[in-house]
């Protein structure tokens, strides 16, 4: 019987890597809140999606500006 060739293992610093980049890739998604762009979008967004959170913040940033 032949002798089984090992299964690929990644190092841990290439999965650390890899992961860093992908956080850092997704964060970069959202706007910031209170940012014209992100003002933008909740008006785009159905009110009825809103946390509470997110209307207290378009009040003060978007609104009362």
């Amino acid at each position: 019987m032949p002798a089984r060739k090992p299964v690929y293992k990644p190092s841990k610093a290439f999965v650390f890597v890899a992961l860093v980049g992908l956080i850092a890739g997704l964060s970069g998604c959202a706007p910031e809140v209170g940012s014209p762009r992100w003002c933008e979008a909740m008006a785009e967004k159905p009110k009825g999606d809103w946390t509470a959170n997110e209307a207290l913040d378009y009040a003060e940033h978007c609104l009362i500006d």
